[in-house]
């Protein structure tokens, strides 16, 4: 049955619940307990008297904070941090991260200071209530920016201390079980953003039980008709296989009573929207989404996991292909657990799961799992292993991200709940997303690796750096001291640390060239004035009141700045000389008539920016215009775009020209230096025969005169006696251009080849 057929089989019988009058306050308010201490206090038992009486106090200082405050059910406020905290108590939580829990809206909502909490509760709840404090009172130009820089603020207090996205997260829980009283637009955007972003977080965390019951929630609140439907098919089904759950258990439970091991064995239900989930990604319908019920035992040992999966194996057939062993490689929030899918007597799969006692404690309550076997040992802080490599990743993606909402991209990045476990050749194991590449593996293993890195073995066999790795796969990065990140390299990196420290290296290394553009441009058009840029050196007190009154008058905060500008076309290099040499003028910097001899060009129409030699060292700071892709040997001229670096035109290219019509003043002298440091690439046209082999000629043609292919097109329907291919080779200037050309002349197979440029 499809989910469309489903859902008008028992739509109208939903629909009747979704029409009933809504929920008012006075149906949703708690009694009177829900808002006294006394509702929490029950839970507290695990805190000494003098935690206890720190928690009480925290509790009155909220309660009086709030006085008056009620929720949008008509309860009064305090009823929401009282719940909140209790959630956090069943984690077993510190008395500092349920002081927090019980004050976490006084700051954002009562205007109480941090400083005021600091002074009263001590500064590591103070912290951890600013931790979970939005950045609503700050002025952002959107609602999106602030929600980013309030995100960044959150994980950025949770990577320090775990306990703050613990406290959220029982927060946004709580608010999403009573959400009833919300208008629709609100819930819906509240609903999507805790299963974009919260979520995946406590999967993250290994927070199951709470990421199963956050994605339910939001499941209802986002799509209530679908959510209706499958519930009551779920219902339904339910019922229908009573009898084959009942017998199921009672089979296990007399194999292992057989072989006398202890177990606990309980039935499992699949979420609504798992199911739901599976079925739009599997296109199925209800009826094929076979696998909703399930078991899990819980026993001993880790070696009676093995036991209890040798007894289960023969009691039942196992599917093939459906193992899994999360024991010996756990997930990546450090879930363990052995899976398998058995034939059950009417033919049904049903799924297996064995763990112990502790590893089901880590399965449901994850990084919590920590307090909940480590109460009162004080040297157990909240940066336990579990997750804890994710958590310290948040701080190296901040420290190369100043962006909230590119920071907000990384994290989303990493939030993939799917993931490949590949070892390294020393067999140490490492979680990566599905999709991962080995420029992902060599940022995971450390940053200096990723960005020296030229190649990679998978298994022993070279591999290229785009291949996706597999669960499994051995990986050996190969690096070299000169290498750096390629900005292709951002296309296939699927983690947030890889892509962040390559953008990072990237700009980095792009204002570094900018900068040194925009000095030399700048230097040569003040020589034109006859005088020498003043000294950079930050003990020269002249120097540096001239550059400081340079960069205000840019508008830029500092030298380094406003040459960047200049570099990237953002200032005319003629107009700040001209500024600065008034500037030198009006402190008694007179100019030099040598200097102004040698750089006066001899006619009016050339740039007045001197001239700017290239040879193939600039980097990013300078482009070559594809239109025309100039090579040594080409006379060149430079357009300075806005933002853009210089970009280097042939002389007679048609595109230039235009531009140069349009925008004179932007145009520069350019010339190719006596020596060049790498070749240059131009295109080529090349028809050639159709026939077999024929790449090959033209390659081996072109590899014969000393060049290299950068990139090769052809027609997508190739004519049946000649094809035109499209070539981009890389050559040391035009000399050997023509050598090329006269080689591929000479090929059997070439009708004709000619240099390409646009127009």
């Amino acid at each position: 049955m499809s989910l469309r057929s489903l859902a008008a089989e028992l739509l109208p019988a939903a629909l009747q619940g979704l029409q009933r009058a809504p929920l008012a306050p006075a149906d949703l308010a708690p009694g009177p307990e829900a808002s006294s201490f006394a509702a929490l206090q029950g839970k507290l038992g695990y805190l000494g008297k003098a935690d206890l009486r720190l928690v009480r106090e925290a509790y009155k200082f909220a309660d009086e904070a709030h006085l008056g405050q009620f929720r949008a059910t008509g309860q009064p406020y305090i009823t929401h941090p009282i719940a909140v905290a209790g959630l956090c108590a069943d984690w077993k939580l510190d008395a500092q991260a349920i002081m927090a829990a019980l004050m976490h809206d006084t700051i954002e909502d009562q205007g109480v200071t941090k400083s005021e909490l600091i002074e009263k509760f001590g500064a590591p709840t103070a912290e951890l209530v600013d931790g979970l404090t939005k950045l609503d009172k700050l002025q952002f130009n959107t609602r999106e920016e602030s929600q980013a820089e309030s995100f960044r603020k959150m994980l950025l207090a949770m990577a320090r201390d775990v306990r703050v996205i613990l406290i959220k997260l029982a927060d946004r829980l709580h608010n999403m079980r009573t959400m009833q009283a919300m208008v629709p637009a609100k819930r819906q955007r509240i609903a999507r953003e805790t299963l974009d972003i919260y979520a995946p977080i406590a999967h993250r965390l290994g927070l199951n039980a709470m990421y199963r019951e956050l994605q339910e929630l939001c499941f209802e609140m986002l799509h209530p008709w679908r959510h209706a439907a499958l519930s009551k098919a779920v219902k339904r089904a339910r019922g229908n296989r009573r009898d084959i759950v009942e017998r199921v258990q009672r089979d296990v439970e007399k194999a292992f009573a057989q072989h006398k091991l202890k177990i606990q064995v309980s039935g499992r239900e699949k979420t609504v929207y798992s199911i739901y989930r599976k079925m739009r990604e599997k296109h199925a319908g209800f009826a094929q989404v076979s696998d909703i019920f399930g078991f899990r035992i819980v026993v001993p040992t880790l070696t009676d996991c093995y036991v209890a999966l040798g007894v289960l194996h023969q009691l039942y057939k196992p599917v093939p292909g459906r193992f899994k062993d999360y024991i010996a490689i756990p997930k990546a929030n450090g879930y363990q657990s052995l899976h398998t899918t058995l034939v059950s007597p009417l033919g049904t799969a049903v799924e297996f799961q064995m763990r112990t006692e502790a590893m089901h404690a880590v399965a449901e309550a994850g990084v919590a799992a920590h307090w909940l076997y480590k109460v009162g040992d004080k040297g157990a802080g909240p940066d336990s292993r579990l997750s804890s490599m994710w958590l310290q990743s948040l701080l190296d993606i901040q420290d190369e991200t100043r962006d909230a909402a590119e920071f907000l991209e990384h994290v989303k990045i990493d939030l993939y709940p799917d993931a490949v476990y590949v070892f390294t050749p020393r067999s140490k194991i490492l979680a990566l997303p599905r999709g991962a590449t080995p420029v992902d593996f060599a940022y995971a293993i450390h940053s200096d690796v990723g960005d020296h890195t030229v190649a990679a073995k998978v298994n022993g066999e070279p591999a290229a750096l785009r291949t996706e790795l597999k669960s499994g796969d051995v990986v050996e990065i190969i690096t070299a001291p000169g290498a750096k990140p390629n900005p292709g390299w951002l296309a296939m990196v699927r983690t947030g640390r890889a892509r962040s420290k390559i953008r990072h290296y990237l700009k980095t290394l792009e204002t570094d060239e900018s900068r040194a553009l925009g000095e030399k441009l700048l230097g040569q058009a003040l020589r034109a004035e006859g005088l020498q840029l003043p000294s950079a050196d930050p003990g020269d007190e002249a120097a540096v009141a001239l550059w400081q009154q340079l960069a205000r008058w840019g508008g830029n905060r500092n030298r380094g700045e406003l040459l960047v500008d200049v570099g990237l076309g953002r200032k005319i290099a003629v107009i700040v000389a001209k500024r600065l040499a008034q500037f030198m003028a009006e402190a008694g910097i007179k100019p030099d008539a040598v200097t102004l001899s040698l750089t006066r060009f001899a006619t009016d129409e050339a740039p007045a920016q001197g001239v700017v030699f290239i040879d193939g060292s600039e980097g990013n700071s300078i482009q070559f215009a594809a239109c025309c892709r100039p090579i040594p040997g080409d006379p060149v001229v430079g357009y300075l775009g806005r933002g853009e670096g210089l970009l280097v035109h042939t002389a007679d290219c048609p595109t230039g020209r235009r531009l140069y019509e349009r925008d004179s003043e932007r145009w520069m002298q350019v010339e190719w230096a006596e020596e060049l440091v790498r070749p240059f690439d131009t295109s080529l046209h090349v028809l050639v025969r159709n026939g077999k082999g024929v790449l090959a000629q033209v390659a081996s043609a072109v590899s014969s005169a000393e060049a290299d292919i950068v990139h090769i097109d052809m027609d997508p329907e190739p004519a049946e006696e000649q094809i035109e291919l499209r070539l981009i080779v890389s050559v040391r200037d035009r000399v050997h251009l023509a050598d090329v050309l006269r080689t591929l002349r000479r090929s059997p197979v070439v009708s004709r080849v000619s240099r390409y440029r646009q127009g």
